[in-house]
């Protein structure tokens, strides 16, 4: 593996806001449990590079997944773990792909058979029920059900969450939810916030609505004591989909971060939020640790303060502007692996 600097993972976490059966690995430890939660939208879709993947880059994705030791598994076999407490194999990984575009079914999906990869399929079923043309059908998500694919609820209109009422939020839910019912058989157990917008309010209905997990769009490695109702997944495109990129998340380790402040990931009060969290075990020297920040694909100067063994403060030099900003911080472990721990703060229209 490439050797890495502290310059080289800075230059690609700035880089990320421009927006066969796998081989069994050695159990992990513990401390280090974890798993690597990716996320892809449309295959083959030139014309959106910004959610698009060339097909090249699919193949040289599922390449490394096959001959770099990895474990890549259905994404409820993770929350199942983290529930019962089952220690994961070092490099587990899960795949996701949002919004049920039709290059999934036609692209995506017979290429990760025929390697082997169980995935997930997040439908957001409004554009699903009025036949649009770049969307797949009910047939087509039958098949993929039928066939294995774990689906999951992505809402019905794919909006902004946490910029409507309380009551539109449950409606957009569970009348997804009911769709999705009715036409696989089956409840869906697994919800992906569109955007990654979520808030802790939204959270607690997810959790209220009977959903074993809830999934975000920030950048970190799942733990079993991440909150499981905003959980992280790395988010993969045409323009950081490249080798050197995939290599350095799937090859990431979990930062434990605990006590996180601001817990809510839409900021309704202080902006810039006073973001801190402690790592519990603390991993080695936190003099390593690094934080970075961005906001409408810019980074935001900040102040990293290391309290003691294992408190991290940052301070951002300015609010975040309406949308969605990021916060990561990295660290590095041995083998020229890196621990990753994100949030995404979401700062509504009202």
């Amino acid at each position: 593996m490439m050797l890495r600097t502290f310059l080289s993972v800075a230059a690609t976490l700035l880089m990320m806001l421009g927006t066969a059966i796998s081989i069994p690995a050695m159990a992990q430890t513990v401390s280090e449990n974890g798993a690597v939660v990716l996320m892809y939208h449309r295959f083959g879709e030139a014309d959106y590079p910004s959610t698009n993947i060339q097909v090249a880059q699919l193949d040289a994705h599922i390449k490394t997944l096959q001959e770099g030791g990895f474990t890549v598994v259905p994404l409820p076999d993770i929350i199942a773990a983290f529930e019962q407490g089952t220690v994961l194999r070092d490099r587990t990984i899960a795949i996701t792909i949002d919004d049920a575009f039709r290059s999934i079914y036609e692209i995506a999906w017979p290429k990760f058979r025929d390697a082997g990869f169980p995935f997930t399929v997040f439908v957001a079923t409004d554009l699903v029920d009025r036949g649009h043309g770049n969307y797949m059908t009910w047939d087509q998500i039958r098949k993929l059900h039928q066939a294995g694919v774990t689906i999951g609820n992505h809402s019905v209109t794919h909006p902004h969450l946490p910029d409507r009422d309380m009551a539109v939020v449950r409606r957009e839910i569970e009348q997804a939810q009911s769709r999705l019912t009715e036409e696989l058989g089956v409840a869906p157990t697994l919800f992906a916030y569109p955007f990654g917008e979520a808030s802790r309010e939204i959270a607690d209905l997810v959790a209220e609505l009977g959903f074993t997990a809830g999934f975000g769009q920030h950048s970190a490695v799942a733990f079993a004591e991440h909150d499981r109702y905003y959980l992280p997944r790395f988010a993969l495109n045409e323009n950081f989909g490249n080798a050197d990129r995939l290599d350095l998340i799937v090859n990431a380790l979990p930062l434990r971060a605990m006590d996180l402040s601001p817990a809510d990931p839409t900021l309704r009060g202080d902006n810039p939020p006073a973001f801190g969290f402690s790592l519990d075990p603390a991993p080695g020297d936190i003099g390593r640790l690094n934080c970075f920040a961005f906001a409408e694909g810019s980074s935001i100067d900040l102040t990293l303060q290391r309290l003691g063994d294992t408190r991290i403060e940052v301070r951002l030099a300015h609010a975040l502007p309406r949308g969605r900003g990021r916060i990561n911080c990295t660290m590095p472990a041995d083998d020229d692996r890196w621990r990753w721990f994100g949030m995404q703060y979401y700062v509504p229209a009202r």
